[in-house]
C-alpha cells in the first residue's frame, strides 16, 4: 500500500480537496476559489460523516458504507484508484478521508504540506470525471473503538488530538461539557507539524508519541472533538513507523453529551 504521507502524488492518482473549517468558512468556497489541478472536492460533512443524533454517535459519525461508496463513485473514485488528499491545515481534516480509505483497504495518502506546498497555478473549475465503481466495504471493527473502549484508559493508551487548552477544559461552542476523557493523554495533532505545515521528521514524531507512552507495542485509541482530527494522529503513528491504532468516531462530542460519563480537566 502507498505510504500514508507523500510529498508528491503518484502519476494517475486522484487528488481530493478536503478543506473544512470550524469558524464558519465553507470548504467548497475555498475549493471554488482555487484548488490543485484536477482535484475533486470531498465535503467532510456530507461525504465523510453521517447525520444522526450527536448524543448517540457524536457530531461526525462514520457514514453508512453504502452511502460512502455512492459518494466516492459519484466523484469518479473507484476501487483501484490511488487517492491523495489535502487541505490547508497540514492534513488535519483531509486525514479523515485518508484513514477511511486505508481502513477499508484502499490506496490513499496525505499530501505533505497540503495546498500551500504547491507552487503552480490553481484551477477554479471542477474536473469532469465519469462515475466509477467503488464497492461498499464495512468499517473494520478492529480499527474502531467504542465509547466503552475509550472509558478503559487503563487497558489502552487513549490519546486526545485536540488543542491542549480544550483538553484542559477551556470552553468552546462545540460541545456541552469541557475537558477530556479520564486517563486520556494530550497529543495535539497540530503538533505533528512543522511551521510550514509539513509533518515533523519521523524521529521527532516518535519522540512525541513516546512522551505519551507509545512505542509501537501498546494498543492505542485516538479521539478528538468529533472523530476527524483524531485520524491525523493515526496517520502520524503509521507514518512514524509505530503501527496504527483505533479510532473512537464519537470522540468528545459523544462523550460530553452523556451526563453519566466523568470528565477530567487536568
Amino acid at each position: 500500500m502507498i505510504a500514508p504521507v507523500v510529498s508528491d502524488a503518484p502519476v494517475g492518482a486522484v487528488l481530493a480537496d478536503v478543506r473544512s473549517y470550524l469558524d464558519g468558512r465553507v470548504g467548497r468556497d475555498a475549493y471554488d476559489a482555487g484548488h490543485l489541478p484536477a482535484a475533486v472536492f470531498v465535503d467532510l460533512g456530507e461525504v465523510l460523516a453521517d447525520h444522526t443524533d450527536p448524543s448517540v454517535a457524536g457530531r461526525h459519525p462514520l457514514p453508512d458504507p453504502e452511502a460512502f461508496a455512492r459518494d466516492m463513485s459519484a466523484l469518479g473514485i473507484g476501487d483501484d484508484d490511488v487517492v491523495v488528499a489535502y487541505d490547508d491545515a497540514g492534513g488535519v481534516m483531509a486525514a479523515r478521508l485518508v484513514w477511511m480509505l486505508r481502513a477499508t483497504g484502499h490506496e490513499a495518502a496525505l499530501l505533505d504540506g497540503g495546498i500551500q506546498a504547491y507552487d503552480g497555478p490553481l484551477e477554479t473549475d471542477p474536473p469532469l470525471r465519469a462515475p466509477a465503481t467503488f464497492t461498499a466495504r464495512p468499517w473494520p471493527q478492529d480499527k474502531l473503538a467504542s465509547i466503552e473502549d475509550a472509558a478503559q484508559a487503563g487497558a489502552h493508551i487513549v490519546i486526545d488530538a485536540r488543542q491542549r487548552e480544550r483538553f484542559e477544559g477551556a470552553p468552546d461552542n462545540l460541545d456541552p461539557r469541557f475537558g477530556h476523557i479520564p486517563g486520556a493523554r494530550s497529543v495535539p495533532c497540530r503538533e505533528n507539524l512543522a511551521p510550514d505545515g509539513r509533518f515533523l521528521p519521523q524521529d521527532e514524531l516518535r519522540a512525541t508519541f513516546a512522551a505519551a507512552g507509545i512505542t509501537g507495542e501498546e494498543p492505542v485509541i485516538s479521539y478528538c472533538g468529533s472523530g476527524v482530527t483524531a485520524c491525523h494522529n493515526l496517520i502520524a503513528l503509521e507514518h512514524a513507523g509505530l503501527g496504527g491504532g483505533r479510532l473512537f468516531p464519537g470522540s468528545w462530542s459523544q462523550w460530553s453529551r452523556d451526563p453519566n460519563r466523568p470528565v477530567e480537566t487536568s
